[in-house]
C-alpha cells in the first residue's frame, strides 16, 4: 500500500537557502575547532580517570559479592563504569572527536572499547554507513538494524510480527547485536561480501567475544572465588585457634601433633570442602553481578540510541530525494533525521551527550561536551529557516519508539505527524546577543592547542 507522503523539510528551502545554511553550520564547526584546548583535554582525561576508578572500585567490591551490600554496590559501580566507557568515552573517541589532541592513547586509530563489537566493524557500520547515509531507506543499515520495521515505508513481512519480542532480546543483548550488525547479511546473500571477508569479520567477533567472556564470566568471578575461599579458610583456622586457646577442645596443637595421618587428611579434606563451597558461591555471585552490569549497560545503550533515531519526529528519506545532495542538504537531513533527549548534566554524561543527538549528527567529529554549547545556535538556525528542532523528554521519546515497534509489527501503518518549524525558547535572542556557550572557559582559558578542520564526514561521491 502506498503511504501518504510527508513533505520533506528540504522541499521547503530554496537552493540558495540550503547553501547558506550549510555555510552557517560549517562556520559553527570551524569556530568550535579553533577554540578547542586545554579545557577540552582536561574533560576527556578526567572522564577516563573516572571510568577507571569506578571499574576498579566495582571489581574490588565484587570480590566480596556473596554479601548483598557488596554485591549491590559493586554491581552499581561496575554498571556505571561500563556505561561511561561505552557511551561518553568509547563511542566518542572512536568517532575521532579527540583526534585533534594527537594523543596516541586517546585516538580513534588506537582506541578499543569494552564491548563485543570490533572497532573496525563498528567504525564501518556506524561512522561511515550510518553517519553518511543517515535515514536513507535502503542505504542506512541502522534504520531498523535490518531486523525491524520502524518506518511505514518499509514493506511488511510476517517475520515482523515477532519484532516486539526479539526487540526485548536485543535490549538485553545489545552489545552482541551490534557486534554482528556489520556482517551485513544482505551483502552476504547477494555475494557482495566475499567469504574471505566474512571469515575475517567472524574471526574478529570471536576474538572480542572470547575476551569479553573470559574477563566478565571467568577471570573476575574466579578471583572472587579465590578471595572468598581464602577468607573462609583463614576464618575457620582462626576459630579453631580461639577454641583451642579457650580450652574448650583442650590443647588442639598437642592433639594434632599426636593424631594419625588419616585424621590429618580428614582435617585437610574438610578445609578443602569449605574452600570449594565458599569459592563456588562467590564465583556464581560475581558472575551474576557482571552479567547484570552488562545487561544494565545494554538496556541503557539501546534506549539512548533508539530514542535518538526512531521517535515520531524524525524523517526518513528515499534515495531519489538525496540524489546530488549538497553539503547544506546533508546538514538538513542530519538535522531532521535525529531527535534529542532532554535531561540534566549527569544524564548527558551518562548518555555520551547523545541527548544532543541532533548536534551529534550535524558534527559527529566534534567533542561531545561542545554539543550543549552549540545547541542554542542550532535552534536559532532552525527558527530562522523554518526547520524543526526535534527534542523531548526521555519517557516521551522512549514511549514513541516502543509504540512504533509494536504498531509496525503488523501490516499497514502510516507516517506519524511531524513537528512544525521550531518557534524557540528564546534561542534566537540569545544567539543574536552572542550567548553561545553553556559554560565559560576553564581558569587558564581554552585557546586552540591545534587548529584543525576536524575529521569531516565524507559526502557520498564527494572528495
Amino acid at each position: 500500500m502506498t503511504q501518504p507522503a510527508i513533505e520533506s523539510p528540504l522541499a521547503k528551502l530554496s537552493a540558495e537557502q540550503i547553501e547558506a545554511l550549510g555555510k552557517e553550520f560549517d562556520a559553527i564547526h570551524d569556530e568550535v575547532y579553533d577554540d578547542l584546548g586545554d579545557r577540552d583535554r582536561r574533560y576527556i582525561v578526567s572522564m577516563i580517570a573516572m571510568h577507571r576508578r569506578l571499574a576498579v572500585t566495582g571489581r574490588a567490591v565484587l570480590l566480596f559479592s556473596r554479601y548483598r551490600p557488596a554485591w549491590a554496590a559493586g554491581t552499581a559501580a561496575l554498571s556505571a563504569a561500563k556505561i561511561l566507557e561505552n557511551m561518553e568515552i568509547g563511542h566518542n573517541v572512536m568517532h575521532g572527536q579527540w583526534d585533534w589532541m594527537n594523543d596516541p592513547q586517546i585516538h580513534s586509530s588506537s582506541w578499543d572499547w569494552d564491548t563485543a563489537s570490533t572497532k573496525e566493524a563498528w567504525k564501518h557500520s556506524h561512522n561511515y554507513i550510518h553517519h553518511t547515509y543517515t535515514n536513507i531507506r535502503g542505504k542506512d543499515k541502522d534504520l531498523g538494524y535490518e531486523i525491524m520495521r520502524i518506518d511505514p515505508h518499509q514493506k511488511w513481512n510476517p517475520v515482523y510480527l515477532l519484532q516486539p519480542f526479539y526487540n526485548l532480546v536485543l535490549m538485553f543483548l545489545f552489545e552482541w547485536g551490534v557486534a554482528v550488525h556489520d556482517l551485513d547479511f544482505d551483502a552476504i546473500r547477494s555475494g557482495e561480501k566475499s567469504k574471505e571477508q566474512v571469515r575475517k569479520e567472524l574471526k574478529g567477533i570471536a576474538g572480542k567475544a572470547r575476551a569479553q567472556i573470559q574477563k566478565d564470566y571467568v577471570a573476575w568471578p574466579f578471583l572472587s572465588g579465590l578471595a572468598m575461599a581464602a577468607l573462609d579458610v583463614a576464618l575457620d583456622a582462626g576459630r579453631l585457634r580461639r577454641e583451642a586457646s579457650g580450652g574448650r577442645l583442650g590443647s588442639v596443637g598437642g592433639r594434632l601433633a599426636r593424631v594419625r595421618s588419616r585424621r590429618r587428611r580428614r582435617v585437610l579434606d574438610s578445609a578443602a570442602a569449605l574452600a570449594a563451597q565458599s569459592g563456588a558461591g562467590a564465583y556464581r555471585s560475581t558472575l551474576r553481578a557482571n552479567a547484570v552490569a552488562n545487561v544494565i549497560r545494554n538496556l541503557w545503550s539501546h534506549s539512548i540510541i533508539f530514542c535518538g533515531h526512531f521517535p515520531d519526529q524524525t524523517y526518513t528519506f528515499s534515495q531519489s530525494e538525496v540524489e546530488d545532495e549538497t553539503r547544506g542538504a546533508w546538514y538538513v537531513r542530519q538535522l531532521v533525521g535525529a531527535a534529542n533527549i532532554e535531561g540534566g548534566p549527569m544524564f548527558h554524561v551518562a548518555s555520551g551527550n547523545l541527548g544532543y543527538q541532533v548536534e551529534h549528527h550535524l558534527f559527529p567529529d566534534m567533542p561531545s561536551t561542545r554539543y550543549g554549547e552549540i545547541a542554542p545556535r542550532v535552534k536559532e538556525i532552525c527558527e530562522r529557516y523554518g526547520l524543526p528542532y526535534n527534542t523531548g523528554p526521555f519517557h516521551q521519546q522512549l514511549g514513541m519508539v516502543h509504540r512504533t515497534i509494536l504498531r509496525l509489527a503488523f501490516p499497514g501503518g502510516k507516517p506519524r505527524p511531524k513537528p512544525g518549524p521550531y518557534r524557540g525558547d528564546g534561542a534566537a535572542e540569545r544567539a543574536a546577543n552572542g550567548h553561545h556557550r553553556a559554560e565559560p572557559p576553564g581558569p587558564d582559558g581554552s585557546g586552540p592547542e591545534q587548529r584543525s578542520d576536524g575529521v569531516r564526514v565524507s559526502m557520498p561521491g564527494g572528495d
